[in-house]
This record gives structure tokens, C-alpha cells and sequence, in this order.
């Protein structure tokens, strides 16, 4: 992480606020009520400061999913079997997913990155084949991953975007790895300091009492790795997932890059919580998409002090929610851009 800091990969540049009152009158100026469009208005001005323009454009987005499967699941923590991970793997390859839907419909790009999966995958044209690891190790008995495995995780996530998103403007991304809402709850619970039976849920459907063996496993590793004196990336080194490093670095790197941010859901507000205590500054390229139906997500953007653009009761993970949001972030810009003013329209303002 050091040397790649020392390179500028990750130095997110602070946002100039020279642009700040002509963006607001250009907002306050379109034929409408102040105000009126609600958050669409303040979602344009955080575009348009982060673009440093009058003029924003949302047109081009690309989505990355990161794959990668997790030890944790041997205390048994999902009623799903492993497997389930390269299973749907290949089916986002067949493009039958929720996800490939809804980049489809969005005109959103989109590609898989195997960080870690258990299994064999086939090479496919969607596919960026570079594991790790073949799946973290069990952090319930031991670190999940190595010093080496995380730095070679987080350089991975930063290429990813820039081989795959280079161009685009908006970058959002999605995970797959049957275990990872147990992970996240991990990394959540340590860097924020939250019982793990705050913040639990059902995942891929836990029964109650899987959900509370899930906490006991979580809070009983957060003991033994003693959490509470670990710096961030430390966290994630011991219980963390390789998808979820990887995240962690494609989104540093993309507010490095200077790209709107789209934040999933619960497991996604993992990797970008590291990312986040590391450099708190990367907010202001952020949009956090909706609040993921999973318990503890609700009460970590209140704590944080988020109000997501939605709130649909989904859990599905992929980054499905962030594409929903899609439409709304291109709205956000269009009006600031297509919009008329009063001037223009020839409209008497109010008095």
C-alpha cells in the first residue's frame, strides 16, 4: 500500500469549491421552484463540483464485479454450499444474472474479476482472471489473508480500473462470494466498533439461528484477532475477503482517478469503509445507491450520516442496487444541462 501511495495511485485530489456558486445558479436559475427538484439539485452540484464544470456528463459508466470465495464458510455461516460462487459466476458470463439485466438496460459496461474463486473457472471475453488465492483462509482460526495477499489485492483493484474504466465516468461495483455478508459484517464490526449482533443478517437467506452462530463466529474472531488495536487495512488482512480488498482498492483508485463513485449495498460499504478511514476525503466522490434490506446497513449510513438516493428492500447483492440508481445520477445532469432557464424560457421568476 505504501508503494503504491508513494506512486499516486491512490491520492484522491481534494475538490476545488471555486465552481460552487455558479453551480448553484445555474440550478437556482432553471424554470422551476428552488428547491423543487429536491436531491436531484444537490446531486448535480456534487457531479459538477467533482467534474469541475457546468456542464456534467454522466453518459459513461462501467461496473465491475469481484468474485472470490471465503474460509469462513467451514464454521458453517451460509446455507449455501461454496460452489454457489462459480456457479453464478457463470451465469453472469451467460449474462442470465440480475446484474447483467440491469447493465444492459442501463447501458452501464460491465465485467467479472475472479479475485479468488474456489473453483475453475473458463476463460470468457467478460472474464479477468486474477485470483489471489484460491478463497480467503478461515479467519476464525487464522488471518484471512496474508500482508502480501492484501497489497496484491488492492494493486489488483486499482488496475482493474484502469484497464476496464479508464474512460468512464461513473464507476460503480458488485461482488459474488457465497460468505461475504458474514465477512462484511466483520470488517463493519471492527472498523466501526459495533457488537457483530448489531449488524448480522440474513444474507442468502440464514435461518435466525444461523444468524446467530454467524454473529458468535464474527465476534469470537474479532477477539482473537483483537480488532480494536488494528489499523484499517490490518482489519481487513484478518477478516476480510479478497473481492472486498480488491473493492477496496478500485474505489480508491477510481476517486483518485476523479470519477463518481456509486456505493452498492452492505457488502460494498465494507470495502468502501476502508477505503473511507483511509482517506476520508473520497466522500465527496460518493454516491451510496440505496440501503441494502440487510440488517446492519441501515444503522451504519445513519451513523455515518448517508441518506441513500434508494430504499427498495433489496439484498441481492452483484451491484444490482447501484445500477438502479443509474437512472437517477443521469437525471441529475440532464436537467442541469437541458434544462431552460427562466431567461431562456422567457418566465417571470417569483418576486
Amino acid at each position: 500500500m505504501s508503494q503504491m501511495v508513494e506512486k499516486g495511485v491512490f491520492n484522491i485530489p481534494l475538490l476545488s469549491n471555486e465552481l460552487d456558486a455558479e453551480i448553484q445558479h445555474k440550478i437556482d436559475m432553471k424554470t422551476k421552484p428552488q428547491g423543487s427538484l429536491g436531491r436531484l439539485e444537490s446531486l448535480a452540484a456534487q457531479i459538477a463540483r467533482l467534474q469541475h464544470t457546468l456542464s456534467p456528463c454522466t453518459d459513461t459508466a462501467m461496473h465491475l464485479v469481484f468474485a472470490a470465495d471465503h474460509g469462513v464458510c467451514e464454521e458453517g455461516v451460509s446455507p449455501f454450499p461454496q460452489e454457489v460462487t462459480a456457479q453464478m459466476v457463470l451465469n453472469f458470463l451467460q449474462g442470465g444474472a440480475a446484474i447483467n439485466v440491469f447493465c444492459r438496460h442501463n447501458n452501464v459496461g460491465l465485467k467479472v474479476i475472479d479475485a479468488g474463486v474456489k473453483t475453475s473457472l473458463p476463460e470468457h471475453p467478460d472474464l479477468v482472471s486474477c485470483p489471489v488465492a484460491s478463497g480467503t483462509r478461515n479467519f476464525a482460526q487464522e488471518a484471512a489473508m496474508s500482508a502480501g495477499e492484501l497489497a496484491q489485492c488492492l494493486q489488483t483493484g486499482a488496475e482493474m480500473v484502469d484497464c476496464w474504466a479508464a474512460d468512464a465516468q461513473v464507476l460503480s461495483l458488485g461482488e459474488m462470494g457465497i460468505g461475504n455478508t458474514t465477512t462484511a459484517a466483520a470488517v463493519l464490526a471492527a472498523l466501526l466498533n459495533i457488537p457483530a449482533r448489531d449488524i448480522v443478517g440474513a444474507g442468502t437467506g440464514a435461518s435466525p439461528e444461523m444468524q446467530v452462530h454467524k454473529a458468535q463466529v464474527i465476534q469470537a474472531a474479532l477477539e482473537r484477532h483483537q480488532t480494536h488495536q488494528l489499523s484499517p487495512l490490518e482489519i481487513l488482512q484478518s477478516v476480510g475477503g479478497l473481492e472486498i480488498a480488491m473493492m477496496t482498492g478500485a474505489f480508491l483508485r477510481g476517486a483518485a482517478l476523479k470519477k463518481l463513485l456509486v456505493v452498492d449495498g452492505f457488502i460494498a460499504t465494507s470495502a468502501w469503509m476502508v477505503a473511507y478511514q483511509l482517506s476520508p476525503h473520497i466522500r465527496d466522490y460518493t454516491v451510496f445507491a440505496h440501503q441494502s434490506h440487510e440488517q446492519g446497513h441501515q444503522p451504519i449510513l445513519s451513523q455515518l450520516g448517508i441518506v441513500p438516493l434508494l430504499t427498495l428492500d433489496m439484498r441481492l447483492g452483484e451491484g444490482t442496487g447501484a445500477i438502479a440508481a443509474i437512472p437517477l445520477i443521469r437525471l441529475a445532469t440532464a436537467f442541469l444541462n437541458e434544462m431552460a432557464s427562466f431567461d431562456d424560457a422567457g418566465v417571470s421568476q417569483s418576486a
